[in-house]
């Protein structure tokens, strides 16, 4: 029955696409729409759009540049070259002779320590600071750099500067597997001497900066934060004014240049030469049949960037052959459908420099489908002058137009943020309704801050209008909080009720400035053509769609759209289960097909499934050779369901590439059944600009943890502390343990237990911590200025909180201090691990490819992979400790997670264990909520513990107590 109606439904669907086809044939060759238009730039500033927050940060290059503007700008150039640096610290600089092509001696510079170079500036002035580098190979991720003149900082932005690797695509072909779909190529650094001139990171500033430098001496100092970099030499000097493009026009004519006839010189986006980052790589779109190369079922690499290149400084070069000599029109096939209402922005180099003025800044507007575009202006494309042989593009995320207005708002978010703060400290994080503060007092210039600030956000928003040519959908939060702010600035009285409805403004702001940062672009194809030459059109018109949709639906009663494995090896092959997303399984797949079958020779049918289905899957017999990611080893280690490791010879030589640690939660009965993949652990994280600012200190032991609290709370902070988190670091602290012996009982009725369980609920009792709490959010706003929480944490303020970047950090938990005078920071971690399946028939080949996944070579690479593909947010935790030193860590970042991993403990896993947790919780809300003696009651949830372990035993021929 099923088959027969599949079978009408094909014919049905083959009758509706020859009908369309007959209908094609019949109309002109010319019915694709899709007509593309010129990328003109934005329309000039008006006066009224410009200018910065009433109180711009004395500390950032804006006010820098204030208190220096009228200063001379000398056309000279200072050569420093890196040999002759005067001294370093906490680094060992290695100078380096005929280093890859280099003209002169180098120095490679390590990835911490600092260098210094003295030098003698003839004439007050600004200066350019420019760089030759080449980036010495690292852990994969951008080189950071800290610039400081004579001993300090000249603005807040000079302490992170950032410096691009290369990367290209590994094979020069895409290859194909089995199924006939392309595999994403692997991408491969491509070192290579780079020049460039300091600017900012994130993409603030469309200027390079200037540095303000008197007559006389000085010492520069370039302090390393991440990755190593050999240096050639450093300039100052005066960059070169870009000409506009009428003066380059007008420069055509007279050098001879006149426009080409009939040529068309085509590139694909995927085939760029050279990237900066190893996640821009090649990506499938099948959302227009006319992307080029297409495919109406399989996977084709048909396009490049999308939402991967996002973040200012990424770049992509393409390598374009010019037949003849003269001008030409430049064009891009693109689709930008992620950032409404804004124009995302690429700088344009062709043989790397920028040709003129107006191609610093090209604008992609937004649509829904693909677009063809050219720069130009007035209607009219530009015309690039170019000679006969090779040339390169290159497009590079720049925020444009769009700078004054971020830094317009950054500004706006930390004055609001400041403001908040000082009213929390008085009126509380929800205050009485009811209650007059007396607010308009006691913060003086908090009516003007509301005004200044709905003024600056008015005319942000104003501005964005103008990029756009029309109203922008992106302002409505803009003008809504300035609505908010000049309301509030006219009734202040009204701000104890409206606190929450202003937090939560300034918050969205953040998010604002967060998505607008981001901006993608992804690129079908790039071309230069004649101006007699026809554009190509940018999508196929409606038939066309129509055969895609017809022809894509009779493909998909054949085609296995959710397959991963590669099609080859049949029933030879070890079957491995994924139970993570479809990002890191595909990645898992093409590093299988790249890495470890030409290797071994081991074929693997790697499937994708529900991590729910492994339990039964295995209790059922059907259950898969190998699997990943797996939480709850010891459910499977006690039903028999799992392999021992440690029967494999090698099994010792393994073990070694981790902490010991994070195999107490996969070891049963002296068996280990499970290799670890992830291990995480918590970490403090703290404000420094509010410690400081409250005269505080890091805590270093629980008693300054102690101390901190009424000063906080005197101050209306919180302190962000996990409750489960805090009992285990303060028992096993104490040196106390959750289990006695194998876990035949729970060790929380001994007298370092109940004294524990007695200081843990009295943090919450006694001191008033709060039990639930969105920390990430409340560390943005420096309500809860100190917490602890696990380590990956790190990435998520790093990406999501760019507003208080440079102002908060991550340090070893609190410790309890020992007899000795030493500090135990023991905390518990948790891990996931991979395991062979006891019925599995080809255990040595499923081993061979555990030790190949854990590796350090294979973590690493699927660590860099799903970093580049989700962002640094996704950064992964490694438990391989050579996989998680080759991440792209700081050196500094590393060292703090290094100086806590050593003190970090393995969670226990024995039969019955749910129980300690659950009755944990309830001996504790009890005390809390009932004011239950703490002895009494931890004592009678330990015999119910007790109990169930006893119970569960027993149903396994355990000994019990």
């Amino acid at each position: 029955m099923h088959k027969r109606t599949r079978n009408q439904l094909i014919a049905a669907a083959a009758v509706v696409l020859i009908a369309w086809a007959a209908i094609a044939s019949l109309l002109p060759g010319n019915s694709a729409s899709g007509n593309g238009h010129i990328l003109e730039p934005a329309s000039p500033r008006t006066d009224a759009a410009t200018g910065l927050s009433a109180e711009a940060e004395q500390d950032r290059y804006e006010a820098y540049m204030t208190r220096h503007a009228q200063q001379a700008r000398p056309s000279i150039r200072i050569v420093i070259e890196a040999e002759t640096f005067a001294a370093t610290d906490g680094m060992e600089a290695e100078v380096l002779q005929q280093f890859e092509g280099a003209t002169g001696p180098v120095v490679r510079t390590a990835e911490s320590g600092a260098i210094h170079w003295d030098i003698d500036v003839p004439e007050d002035g600004l200066y350019n600071i420019g760089l030759r580098y080449y980036p010495e190979p690292g852990s994969s991720s951008p080189i950071e750099r800290e610039l400081t003149i004579d001993g300090q900082l000249p603005f807040e932005e000079a302490g992170r500067l950032v410096f691009s690797r290369v990367w290209r695509n590994e094979a020069d072909t895409i290859e194909r597997d089995a199924r006939g779909n392309e595999r994403r190529p692997a991408q491969v650094e491509q070192p290579q001497w780079q020049d460039v001139v300091l600017r900012d990171a994130d993409g603030y500033y469309d200027e390079p900066f200037l540095f303000y430098l008197t007559k006389g001496s000085h010492r520069i100092t370039l302090q390393s934060l991440r990755e190593p970099l050999t240096v050639d030499y450093l300039l100052l000097y005066q960059e070169d004014a870009v000409p506009a493009y009428a003066e380059i026009s007008a420069a055509y004519a007279e050098a001879g240049f006149k426009t080409t006839s009939g040529v068309m010189v085509k590139v694909q986006g995927e085939d760029a030469a050279l990237k900066s980052n190893p996640s821009l790589y090649p990506i499938n779109d099948r959302t227009s049949p006319a992307t080029e190369p297409y495919h109406v079922s399989k996977i084709r690499m048909n396009a490049i960037g999308g939402v991967n290149w996002k973040t200012p400084g990424q770049w992509l070069e393409w390598e374009f052959d010019i037949p003849e000599d003269g001008l030409y029109q430049f064009g891009v096939r693109y689709m930008q459908n992620t950032v409404r209402g804004v124009n995302v922005v690429r700088k344009m180099y062709i043989d790397g420099k920028v040709p003129f003025k107006e191609a610093e800044a090209v604008p992609f507007r937004y649509g829904g489908e693909w677009q063809l575009g050219m720069p130009g202006s007035g209607g009219e494309p530009y015309l690039f002058a170019l000679t006969e042989g090779k040339h390169t593009v290159r497009l590079e995320l720049t925020m444009g137009e769009l700078s004054d207005t971020i830094r317009m708002v950054r500004s706006s978010i930390r004055r609001l943020n400041e403001l908040y703060l000082k009213i929390v400290m008085i009126t509380g994080s929800v205050p009485d309704p009811y209650r007059d503060y007396q607010l308009d007092s006691q913060i003086p210039d908090m009516e003007r801050i509301f005004r200044e600030e709905s003024e600056a956000l008015n005319r942000a928003a104003d501005r964005m209008d103008e990029m756009v040519g029309g109203t922008s959908s992106s302002t409505t939060i803009l003008r809504t909080t300035a609505y908010q702010l000049a309301d509030l600035g006219d009734r202040s009285e009204t701000i104890a009720s409206r606190l929450k409805q202003f937090k939560d403004n300034v918050s969205s702001l953040g998010t604002w400035l967060l998505s607008v940062n981001e901006q993608p672009l992804t690129i079908d194809y790039l071309f230069f053509k004649s101006p007699d030459v026809a554009m190509p059109r940018a999508n196929a018109g409606f038939l066309g769609e129509m055969w895609h949709e017809t022809m894509a639906f009779l493909k998909s009663f054949t085609e296995d759209y959710n397959a991963v494995d590669s099609g080859e090896g049949g029933g030879q092959a070890v079957t491995v289960w994924i139970g993570s997303g479809r990002d890191q399984a595909q990645l898992l797949r093409s590093m299988i097909d790249s890495m470890f079958t030409p290797e071994t020779g081991i074929e693997i049918d790697l499937q994708l499934v529900n991590p729910a289905v492994v339990m039964p899957a295995t209790l059922a017999g059907k259950g898969p050779d190998v699997a990943l990611s797996m939480p709850d080893i010891i459910n499977f280690a006690m039903r028999g369901a799992v392999q021992d490791l440690t029967a494999f010879p090698d099994f010792g030589e393994v073990r070694s590439q981790f902490m010991d640690s994070a195999f107490t939660g996969f070891t049963y009965r002296n068996g280990i059944y499970a290799l670890p993949e992830t291990q995480s652990f918590p970490m403090l994280f703290y404000r420094k600009d509010i410690l400081d600012n409250l005269g505080l200190e890091v805590p270093d032991t629980w008693e300054d943890m102690y101390r901190i609290i009424p000063e906080l709370q005197k101050n209306n902070m919180e302190l962000a502390l996990p409750f489960t988190i805090v009992f285990e670091t303060m028992l096993y602290q104490a040196g106390g343990a959750y289990y006695q012996g194998d876990g035949i009982a729970t060790d929380l009725d001994s007298p370092v237990g109940i004294e524990t369980f007695r200081k843990w609920t009295e943090l919450y009792t006694n001191y008033k911590l709060p039990l639930e709490f969105d920390f990430i959010n409340r560390f943005r706003t420096g309500e809860m200025p100190i917490g602890i929480a696990d380590y990956t944490t790190y990435n998520f303020l790093k990406i999501f909180a760019p507003e208080i970047r440079g102002q908060w950090d991550f340090t070893p938990l609190p410790g309890t201090k020992q007899a000795d005078g030493t500090i135990r920071r023991d905390a518990l971690t948790t891990a996931t691990g991979t395991v062979i399946f006891n019925n599995s028939n080809r255990k040595e080949a499923a081993w061979t490819f555990l030790k190949w996944w854990t590796g350090a070579e294979a973590q690493a690479t699927f660590g860099r992979e799903m970093e580049a593909i989700l962002g640094e947010s996704a950064r992964y935790a490694a438990a391989n400790l050579e996989a998680l030193r080759m991440l792209p860590w700081s050196s500094r970042e590393y060292r703090s997670l290094m100086d806590q991993f050593e003190w970090i403990r393995g969670r226990p896993a024995v039969p019955g264990g749910y129980s300690l947790d659950r009755h944990l919780n309830n001996a504790f809300y009890e005390v809390y909520n009932d004011g239950s003696e703490p002895r009494e009651t931890l004592e009678n949830y330990v015999r119910t513990i007790n109990e169930e372990i006893t119970i569960k035993r027993k149903e396994f021929n355990l000994p019990t107590k």
